[in-house]
Order: structure tokens, then sequence, then C-alpha cells
């Protein structure tokens, strides 16, 4: 039995690769190292990154990528999670360790405009009946609830995407700042989200 939730990220890309898809990951538009490639998930023909960190990654941005429309059936997506543009991302110490590790954009509404921007994108080089695997993250900034996956769902199925399933991959550990702990003011989030999202039927016009 396929379960909606895990502690390995692994065995829930094949979980998902086994319900939900005809075909492996065929491109990845933001592939950094290549994480999720291991333990009999295959690594995609195509790589893309804004900044490769591999030889046999090609630098492209994910709201334009170099594929021709219509023709790719299985995405794996992993889209920055955060946005701050404080001093502290300048300095070569302990602080925003996760922002310094996974890049960021400077506001919430720039992110969220990046996730609008390459679904549209993705949804373009999409082949129908195809399938986006998009790892997302909840996230809290300056004591303000950012539901990012409602968000990305929301914006998804306005393309012309629907939702068909949702796996929650469940965390052991979290860094965590002191600072964060002293004035805590939401429960710590110790979970993410892989969002089954196939291309459904439905006319875009590609500006």
């Amino acid at each position: 039995m396929i379960k909606s939730f895990s502690f390995n990220e692994q065995d829930i890309i094949k979980d998902i690769l086994k319900l939900h898809c005809s075909h492996p990951i065929e491109l990845d538009p933001t592939y950094s190292i290549g994480a999720f490639y291991k333990n009999g998930v295959e690594e995609p023909k195509y790589k893309f990154d804004l900044y490769p960190r591999r030889d046999d990654v090609v630098k492209a941005n994910a709201e334009a990528l170099p594929i021709k429309t219509g023709i790719i059936n299985t995405i794996m997506f992993d889209p920055p999670f955060l946005a701050t543009k404080g001093p502290s991302l300048g300095k070569e110490d302990k602080n925003n360790v996760i922002v310094k590790r996974f890049g960021s954009y400077p506001t919430e509404k720039k992110l969220f405009e990046f996730y609008r921007n390459a679904l549209k994108e993705l949804h373009r080089i999409m082949a129908n009946k195809g399938v986006l695997i998009c790892k997302c993250q909840d996230k809290i900034s300056s004591s303000k609830q950012y539901l990012s996956h409602v968000h990305i769902i929301n914006e998804a199925e306005k393309l012309g995407f629907y939702c068909k399933d949702l796996f929650i991959l469940l965390a052991k550990n979290r860094l965590v700042p002191k600072w964060q702990l002293v004035n805590q003011q939401h429960a710590r989030k110790f979970h993410c989200y892989y969002l089954v999202l196939c291309k459904v039927n439905k006319t875009v016009t590609y500006m």
C-alpha cells in the first residue's frame, strides 16, 4: 500500500512514479546537485539550473527553458521556498544557514511571481496528461504564515494543471536558530510537500 507520508524522499518519489507516471523523470529545471536521484530514482535526461554546480547541468532559468512546447512527460520541480534580504546573508556566520544553503528571493512577492512564471513555463513544455512533481514547503516570515503549497496549487490549476495527489515528507530533525525558539509564535514545520500536478486539456496562451 502506498501511503501519503514518509521520512524518505526517494520512497515518495518512487511511489509517485509508480502510481501516477507512465514515464521516468525526464526534466529537472532546478537540479542543483541532484540529491533526488539515488536509491533507484533515475537521473533525468534534461538537467537545468540557474547556477549549475555540475558540468552536465545546463544553465537556464525555470521561467524560460530551451525546450520545445509539449514534449516532456514527467518533470521534477524543487523551487526555492525562502525570501529574505537581511544583511546576515553577506556574513560568514551561522545565521540564516538554510537561506545561504538553498538560496532565496528578496521578498515573498518576488518568490510567488517566480512560482507563477515557472509553472506557466513548465505547463508549456509538458505534453498533455504529463505529470509535474513539485516539492514545496510552507514558511513563516516576519510572524506571518505563508501557505506556499496552497498558492502553488491555486496557480497551477489556473493554468490547466489538476492536483491529483499530495505526499508529505516528514523530517526527524530541523535546523532551528535559538532566536526562533525564544520568539516562537507558530508551530515549527517538520514537513514539506510533494504535489502531483497533472496537465489536463485546457487552452493556454503563452506570452
